[in-house]
């Protein structure tokens, strides 16, 4: 069933576990993470990034989550991940698809970033939609930069209790050492706890940590035994995830770990099938592989067998 984040994140907060968000850019990958959603009793948030709706279309991707929702009992949010296209923002709000929005000012100045999360929170709130604002930029991988350049990339926790009280917004990303991409660190790991606890004590909103994938050794394996360059990936473990979600993480967003074991299994299957060319079967191991991992994170995030 098509779903509020409000009921399930607030739920999720005050129970210490989280919320996964999966990005999907096709229908096996929402069949996968919708099967595993109900085989574990979990909800759910469904993501389409700007590149995913450029691919597909806003209309066609909203039309499956919409019709697949309504065949489960599961709660399902559809969710449009990193809005930095403000008309895109604004045409999925209109669009009638989606029950959550992120608006992602976090690469213009603070206050910058304040107006047009203020002035999305008004339109979404006009339709029920939720929002999900940032406040700290995520790069894109991490850049072995030195203590100030990387504590320009973090949020700051003194500016988060009178951004959330100004723009109205229903939940934050934050960033605390995460990146996107397969790449997240060249050394080790450097997340900042200390941090997410300080900006836990100024709101009580979900806060949202993107850039989480866990990038899996079994995963990875497999995509480079049959063909992928995937030398420097390194995502977050799972120690260190329950210890983010202990601290105060309500949504994990994951998208980079769907990828590969997506590729590694339709490239696996193709290689020692060389004689099918029957979709199906190698986007149904996809999507299998899918399902697979997706149940995997819901067990780390503590969201299986929540629904109620």
């Amino acid at each position: 069933m098509l779903s509020s984040p409000a009921k399930i994140l607030k739920n999720a907060t005050q129970h210490n576990y989280a919320i996964g968000a999966f990005n999907i850019n096709n229908m096996e990958a929402l069949q996968g993470i919708v099967e595993a959603a109900v085989e574990e009793n979990a909800s759910v948030i469904i993501q389409t990034s700007q590149g995913a709706i450029e691919y597909a279309g806003m209309d066609l991707l909203g039309s499956m989550v919409h019709t697949i929702a309504k065949e489960v009992d599961v709660p399902i949010v559809f969710h449009l991940d990193h809005g930095t296209n403000v008309d895109l923002v604004k045409e999925a709000i209109a669009s009638g698809w989606y029950t959550s929005v992120m608006v992602d000012g976090s690469s213009y100045s603070y206050k910058e970033n304040l107006a047009l999360t203020k002035e999305i929170v008004a339109l979404a709130h006009e339709k029920n939609i939720w929002v999900e604002a940032e406040l700290g930029p995520i790069p894109g991988k991490e850049d072995n930069l030195d203590v100030h350049a990387r504590d320009a990339f973090m949020t700051d926790p003194a500016l988060v209790e009178s951004f959330v009280k100004e723009t109205g917004c229903d939940a934050l990303a934050i960033s605390i050492g995460t990146a996107h991409g397969v790449t997240k660190f060249l050394g080790g790991s450097k997340l900042d706890y200390k941090r997410l606890a300080l900006i836990r004590a100024q709101t009580s909103i979900p806060l949202v940590l993107h850039g989480a994938s866990s990038i899996p050794a079994n995963l990875v394996n497999i995509a480079k035994t049959y063909g992928a360059d995937l030398s420097t990936a390194k995502g977050i473990s799972s120690p260190q995830i329950r210890k983010l979600i202990a601290g105060g993480i309500g949504k994990v967003n994951i998208d980079s770990d769907l990828r590969i074991a997506f590729t590694g299994a339709v490239d696996k299957y193709m290689t020692l099938n060389p004689d099918n060319m029957d979709p199906r079967q190698y986007l149904g191991s996809g999507r299998e592989a899918i399902k697979k991992e997706v149940k995997r994170k819901m067990q780390l995030f503590g969201t299986s067998n929540t629904c109620t």
